[in-house]
This record gives structure tokens, sequence and C-alpha cells, in this order.
């Protein structure tokens, strides 16, 4: 295996990579990528700042904990695997404070619902129910609906600013609920305290499910946990304590072997963290360009002046 895998051969296999990514990147640099709405940039650009924020915290503590790796074990490979391990450890073994984030924003949507359809059923119209709704909801939900209050006193239309507030939530749930308000601000038609009332059914119903799914897939979530601290404290315990076995990975071709190694540890966490995640449907309330207006009709008398100045012109030509 040394004489297979020797330095030459290493270099080679390296260049290989790098021509190969450098192809790639060419061949997208030539046909480009699909152009993406408004929606997913806007969506891109809050994770762009929800990464930036994610690494000025962790950063400096993946960098710590990676420079400790290397002078125990004094691997470049293993170093890298530890700071990578640490920025990314609730991306890879988390996720249960988001879904309770998540089954938090749905519990409030269907509070929220039934405060709505509570408040209409005094016969009061939509707009003024959502500011007296707005002012007991939920805290996980309340600065989105304050946010739809102040765009409805700034004269926003209805149906434009529930839009907005669908893309704040951004969440499926919401979507339903938000849809439903934007077809009866656009036709006025009766049978929305129904409408209401079911679906916050529907939302209770799916904090239920969330919650008994989250609660059979802790264990599969511990048990990742588990796996990972006792593979890295087996490696680096060998690595301290009995360096004569493992001195082989100090070469070129060991450090080779042992990145390998990472990439398919890594590869089982992820699958891992892919099992214990709850998949949830995409939105559909998306919109790419501002909402289309419907025109509104002109006073008749701009009408009969508009056809007697039209009936003017013809004879003259």
């Amino acid at each position: 295996m040394g004489g297979f895998l020797s330095l030459p051969v290493l270099y080679a296999l390296l260049s290989g990579v790098a021509v190969g990514g450098g192809l790639a990147l060419l061949i997208i640099a030539l046909r480009g990528l699909p152009a993406k709405s408004a929606h997913e940039r806007a969506k891109a650009s809050r994770r762009s700042a929800e990464l930036g924020r994610f690494i000025s915290r962790r950063g400096s503590l993946s960098a710590g904990a990676g420079l400790v790796a290397l002078l125990l074990t004094r691997w470049a490979v293993a170093g890298l695997a530890v700071a990578v391990l640490v920025f990314f450890w609730d991306r890879l073994f988390g996720g249960a404070a988001e879904e309770r984030l998540a089954m938090r924003r749905v519990e409030a949507l269907a509070a929220w619902t039934e405060s709505l359809r509570d408040t209409i059923a005094g016969a009061v119209g939509l707009e003024q129910a959502i500011p007296a709704s707005a002012r007991a909801a939920a805290p996980v939900l309340r600065p989105h609906l304050d946010a739809l209050v102040d765009r409805l006193g700034a004269r926003t239309p209805l149906p434009d600013a529930l839009q907005h507030l669908a893309d704040e939530i951004d969440d499926a749930s919401a979507d339903i609920i938000i849809a439903a308000l934007i077809l009866n601000a656009r036709l006025r038609g009766p049978g929305l305290r129904e409408v209401l009332g079911a679906l916050a059914k529907s939302a209770r119903e799916e904090v239920d499910m969330r919650q008994r799914v989250m609660a059979q897939r802790a264990s599969t979530r511990r048990s990742v946990q588990i796996v990972v601290g006792v593979s890295v404290a087996f490696v680096l315990g060998l690595s301290i304590f009995n360096r004569d076995f493992v001195k082989p990975y100090g070469t070129p071709v060991g450090q080779l072997v042992l990145a390998c190694v990472c990439g398919l540890f890594a590869l089982g966490f992820w699958w891992l963290r892919k099992l214990s995640s709850i998949e949830t449907p995409d939105r559909f309330l998306t919109w790419d360009e501002p909402a289309v207006r419907f025109a509104q009709p002109r006073p008749e008398h701009e009408t009969r002046e508009a056809r007697a100045d039209h009936g003017a012109e013809v004879p003259g030509r």
C-alpha cells in the first residue's frame, strides 16, 4: 500500500481533483445558473446574514478546538476535522431547538387564527380584526403581526400586507392560513369563520403530530451524539497515549487515509442527522413580482367624456 500510494501518486490525485473542479466551475460559468425568484433571493440573503452571525459566534471556538487537536495529535487533518465538527455541531447534531421553535410558531398560528375567528364573530371586518387579534398574539408571532398592522396603517392593500406576512413567517402552515385570508380580502365571501376554525384545528393536529415525531426521534439524536463523542474521544486517546499504534497516520499517505476516514464519518453523521430531522412541506404562497392589482372602474362621467372624445376624433380621420 505504501508503494502504491506514494507521494507522486498523491500529487497526481490532488491534481486530478483540482482539474476536475476547475472544469466544473468552467461549465457553470459558461452555462450559468437558473435565475432565482424574489422570494428565493430574500431567503438567501437572510441565510447569509444568519451564517455571518453564526461564524462570528462559533468561529473562534472552532479555531481553538482545532488548534488544541493539532497540538495533541500533530495531524493537520485531525485539527481541521475537529474544527469543522465544532463549527457545525449545532447543524449536525442539534436541531431540537429549531424543531421546538417551529412547533411554537405553528401553535401560535393556531391561537392567532382562533382569536381572529372569535373577533370576526363580533361582526367586525377583517381589517379591524387583525389589529385587535395581534395584541394577544404569542411572542414568537407578535413581531410579524406588529409589522402587518404597521403596513395596514400605512395604507398598504390588505392582500399585499398579508403576502409580506407570509414571507416573513416563512412556514408552509402559515401559507394555508394566510391564503384563506387573502382570498377573503379579495372576494369578500362568507364562511371565513368556519374556514379559520378548521385551519386552527388542523394546526393543532400538526403540533401534536410534530411532538410525537420529535419524541420518537429524540433517541436517534442522542445516539448520534454518543457515537460522535466516543469516536472523537477514541481517536484523540490513541493519538495521545499510544502514538506508536497510530504512527502511520503521521505520513502524507496516512493523512490522506485519515482524510478519507473523516469524510466517511462526516457522511454518516449527515445521514444520521437526516434521519433525526422532520421533513416539512415546501411553501406555495410565494411571489416573484409585485402582486397584480385589479383595475378600478372609472367614473361614469369620465367614461362618457372619453367616448365623446373618441367619437369626435373619428370623423377627422
